[in-house]
């Protein structure tokens, strides 16, 4: 096996909390460098304590494309393999000798195993691989948020995936996220026709409550000639169909989640999107006919695209009220049964259970 120099690189800024548990998962690096960006708490002094090399420089105005490439700076050139984590993240131990048995001197990029967020029971609820580990001197990142990283040689980027290598995400949930918003603009701003970032900047309209910006933003990413990927369009009409339910529009909502499910079947987000509705407004038999559907798609794909409602409990225990309501008794008290085994800890799901099974005729 080739033995490889492996570098981890990093940004960060009041992160105190995280410096121990994030040292101790890239100890299996040969070098670690982390540009901090103006902690104003022992950050730098952790992170130097414990061997990493710390450079400090301050962006103003902040940009995270501009300090990943900055970060990157820090790796000297004769590093073969980069990988890039935040401070948030930890790798799982023994990635170093997995990476060199996978990597070749031919590969410029690794797609891993990325658990974005835990369920209650610590399950990975939403997963998907993520690209970033990568060679030395053919990457630079773009854009002022939700930064990607791209391949800047000419010729064929060759890439490799694994699920060998997991990095689990555990953030700090306090820390304001104001900034994104005034980011997402100036990056749709910069490159109008990039349709993820047209994507994000409607969501995160949507996660700040401006319902007809989001609706607007995301008609324009599905008309974006780019716009291609049927998940991503999915989860645009889905969202569209979430702002109008939260303006009253019923009709328009509707219509968006129908079309959610047209544009991506293969998906379950769609799908319980319209039983939920149908649900809340008690269309039980519409609710349960959708369901059913959903049910049908048993494999989860690995995408940031995926809902955990989708995948929890969530459609076990819609089903079987719908079907309570439907006097199928029987099969309600089996969707219950295993929205129980799903999350036995709630004490709702498990005095349905009990009122279910008082209905089934012995």
């Amino acid at each position: 096996m080739k033995k490889y120099k492996v570098c981890v690189y990093a940004i960060c800024k009041n992160e105190s909390q995280f410096v121990e548990r994030w040292m101790d998962s890239v100890k299996e690096a040969d070098e670690v460098f982390v540009l901090d960006t103006g902690s104003t708490d022992d950050t730098v002094k952790k992170l130097k304590d414990l061997g990493a090399k710390v450079t400090i420089e301050v962006f103003n105005p902040w940009r995270f494309d501009k300090a990943r490439n900055r970060s990157l700076e820090l790796v000297p050139d004769d590093c073969d393999i980069c990988v890039c984590t935040d401070l948030d993240e930890v790798i799982e131990p023994g990635w170093r000798e997995k990476l060199e048995e996978i990597w070749d001197p031919e590969t410029n990029c690794l797609s891993y195993n990325y658990n974005w967020s835990f369920d209650k029971y610590g399950k990975p609820a939403v997963n998907f691989y993520i690209e970033k580990i990568h060679d030395r001197h053919n990457y630079l990142w773009y854009h002022p948020v939700h930064e990607v990283l791209k391949f800047t040689k000419e010729g064929p980027e060759i890439k490799k995936v694994t699920n060998e290598i997991t990095v689990n995400h555990y953030p700090d949930n306090t820390k304001p996220r104001s900034q994104y918003l005034s980011l997402l603009e100036l990056s749709v701003e910069e490159d109008p026709e990039d349709d993820r970032n047209m994507h994000y900047l409607g969501r995160e309209y949507m996660f700040n409550q401006k319902w007809f910006e989001a609706i607007n933003t995301f008609h324009k990413h599905l008309k974006l000639p780019k716009a291609v990927w049927k998940p991503e369009r999915c989860a645009s009409m889905r969202f569209m169909g979430r702002c109008y339910n939260e303006l009253g529009y019923t009709e328009e909502t509707m219509m968006w989640f129908e079309r959610s499910i047209m544009e991506y079947p293969e998906g379950r987000e769609g799908y319980v999107e319209l039983s939920l509705l149908e649900y809340f407004n008690e269309n039980y038999n519409r609710a349960y006919f959708v369901l059913k559907e959903a049910l049908k798609i048993e494999e989860r794909s690995k995408i940031y695209i995926n809902e955990n409602f989708c995948w929890d409990s969530t459609i076990y225990d819609v089903l079987s009220v719908c079907a309570f309501n439907l006097k199928k008794y029987e099969e309600a008290y089996e969707y219950i049964k295993q929205a129980v085994k799903l999350n036995p800890d709630d004490k709702r799901l498990k005095k349905n259970k009990n009122i279910i099974k008082k209905n089934i005729k012995k």
